[in-house]
């Protein structure tokens, strides 16, 4: 027992230091005051970020916005009033936040340098689900590439092409630029022209493609299709030739009236000239 009094008078020594009013007054209390309120701060602004992100996002979806555009602008929402209350209860705890800050404005500005292209990428991508020049399933020509949107992404566009190409395209590349919305309206007209010899009947030739659009339900009658006379080529006479159709039913038409344009003419001898040239020989003694 002799052994173990030392030990203990020095631990009774240090508990009474350590319960020392001053010592509590100074530290223990303060310290103690802070770091409850450091959670309250942090329990209480996580809560109001969720609740705000919630009612944000609502708003967002009553405006019609798209679905992925409302998650992801809550997730970044959430985050930044997250920041803000983490910065908030380091505070609380008595952290220079001020430096805090610094260090941060630092890092984002390194980040964003490092990431420019990835940013306008993703900038384009928010864009392009705010204002919505296409959607899911239409038909564009973007980038320099043409295909059936299948996803928009936020730092890419996924295409597919007719013969069931997947093409990933960078949304800076497509915002950047010219976007044709095929499938926008619902009728399209089809332009195509048509050549017929000097010699042939223009009138008849007329009649034959007028004959032709009254034999393809598919062709609208309002707008009517028109069929005119523009040019007289270097061996040819030239026929603008624009039925309207509905948009899904272009290529189809497009091709079947083609055909059928050409074996009508075959069968009235109507002939569709092609280049050629005539060479004359000479003997020179």
């Amino acid at each position: 027992m002799g052994f173990l009094l030392p030990a203990n008078k020095e631990k009774t020594v240090e508990l009474e230091k350590f319960l020392d009013p001053e010592m509590i007054n100074t530290y223990l209390i303060p310290w103690g005051i802070r770091i409850v309120m450091a959670l309250v701060v942090f329990i209480v602004g996580r809560w109001l970020a969720r609740i705000v992100v919630r009612v944000t996002g609502r708003m967002m979806l009553k405006a019609n916005l798209d679905s992925m555009l409302t998650t992801f602008l809550g997730n970044i929402l959430y985050t930044v009033l997250l920041l803000v209350v983490v910065i908030a209860t380091l505070d609380q705890l008595g952290v220079q936040t001020t430096s805090l800050l610094a260090v941060f404005g630092a890092a984002g500005l390194a980040i964003g340098l490092a990431l420019k292209d990835s940013l306008a990428n993703f900038s384009s991508g928010v864009m392009l689900i705010l204002f919505r020049p296409f959607k899911v399933g239409d038909f564009i020509e973007a980038a320099g590439q043409a295909g059936v949107v299948e996803e928009v992404r936020i730092f890419s566009t996924i295409m597919k092409t007719g013969d069931n190409r997947e093409i990933i395209v960078p949304n800076s590349h497509i915002y950047g630029g010219p976007i044709i919305n095929v499938s926008a309206k619902p009728t399209r007209r089809i332009d195509m022209v048509f050549g017929i010899g000097y010699e042939d009947d223009i009138r008849k030739a007329k009649q034959l493609i007028e004959a032709a659009f009254a034999a393809d339900e598919r062709i609208l009658k309002d707008p009517a299709p028109g069929v005119a006379m523009v040019e007289l080529a270097d061996s040819s006479v030239n026929f603008n030739v624009r039925p309207w159709v509905k948009t899904s039913d272009y290529w189809a038409v497009r091709s079947d009236l083609m055909e059928r344009i050409k074996l009508s003419f075959d069968e009235h001898g109507i002939s569709i000239p092609y280049p050629q040239q005539d060479v004359h020989m000479h003997n020179v003694a």
